[in-house]
């Protein structure tokens, strides 16, 4: 069975964890860490509803050092989320509204005059200086501002003034981009799209789940204020590296590999695709399966691993032709086609 995460959270939306764990001193483990980040999810719960496979995309980013594009008509907690995400996990977070006057330097910072030092020049850091950026938004800014954000999203590092400087640790750009309004703005190139590891679509609630966002704010619950929710920080920067550390020693197998890579070629060879998926397309599905795979408390990836994270790690990165297109084909139909062609190793 294929499982969707960005849609109906499918496998990413289980639990690895169940209780509530104190933070022992010293450095973490990657069994402590992974307790912790489990944690995280419940934490984020109350504040955050019905997005449980957007905050797992958020740990699987963070866990491969990558990067999360959001989709999702306005109202759907997209800025909550990162800023609860932030309070569990301990980090400093920052947001920055994509408008189309925004200038690179107004993301990485810029040289200032220092009139406290004789007038010298200065650096001033701009808001990437930070754990998780928001960037809300990011597709009704220019290109050339969007690009301002590849280096700082694939090194982890901003050049300005011919000197580079690096970013904080654990560093992580999650964009959102508003699906269904288009006037005005700039579609994302291939070339940054590539550089998201995941795209997470965040869904309209369920009734229910609706009710219980009613329920919340009669009750008097803030989106600003998400420590008045009783978000707690059960995590921290430390956790996230040495998950990092875990994930990087999980185990792929060559059959498990081969099937990624079967699985991208498919894509390739689909008629109704102008653009299949890049060998970094199927480099980044198995960063992906690792900490999936990591999460749910496991050193080696299984192919459901790579099913369950595979439409949020490809479909981004496909290009569909005009001709598909105007029969009504869809880029999330192609892909679920390509992985059913593919046979699942045992």
């Amino acid at each position: 069975m294929t499982h969707d995460p960005t849609t109906d959270g499918g496998m990413l939306a289980k639990d690895p964890g169940e209780q509530t764990r104190a933070r022992p001193a010293g450095g973490p483990s990657g069994g402590e860490a992974r307790e912790r980040l489990s944690d995280v999810r419940r934490e984020v719960a109350k504040a955050v509803v019905g997005q449980d496979a957007a905050v797992s995309g958020l740990l699987v980013a963070l866990l491969c050092g990558g990067h999360v594009l959001m989709e999702g008509v306005p109202g759907v907690a997209k800025t909550l989320l990162v800023r609860t995400l932030a309070g569990a996990l301990d980090v400093d977070t920052r947001r920055v509204q994509f408008t189309p006057d925004l200038m690179p330097g107004d993301i990485t910072g810029s040289m200032v005059i220092d009139a406290a030092h004789q007038g010298e020049l200065t650096f001033r850091q701009g808001p990437v200086f930070t754990n998780l950026l928001l960037a809300d938004e990011i597709n009704r800014t220019p290109p050339k501002t969007q690009s301002a954000l590849l280096e700082a999203m694939e090194e982890g590092q901003v050049s300005v003034d011919g000197r580079s400087r690096p970013l904080p640790s654990p560093f992580l750009v999650a964009a959102t981009q508003n699906p269904v309004e288009y006037e005005g703005t700039y579609p994302l190139p291939e070339a940054q799209l590539d550089r998201f590891l995941l795209k997470v679509v965040l869904p309209i609630p369920e009734r229910a789940q609706e009710m219980e966002v009613l329920r919340r704010h009669a009750g008097g619950f803030d989106p600003r204020d998400v420590r008045g929710a009783g978000v707690r920080a059960v995590a921290g920067p430390d956790d996230v590296l040495a998950g990092r550390a875990a994930v990087a020693r999980v185990q792929v197998s060559d059959e498990v590999a081969g099937y990624i890579v079967d699985v991208a070629r498919a894509t390739r060879d689909s008629p109704s695709l102008s653009l299949g998926v890049s060998p970094r397309g199927a480099t980044a599905l198995m960063r992906a399966a690792r900490a999936w795979a990591w999460l749910n408390g496991r050193d080696f990836v299984t192919p459901d691993d790579v099913k369950a994270l595979a439409h949020a790690t490809l479909v981004h990165r496909l290009g569909l032709r005009p001709e598909a297109e105007l029969e009504g084909t869809d880029v999330a139909q192609v892909l679920a086609s390509a992985l059913g062609s593919v046979p699942v190793p045992r």
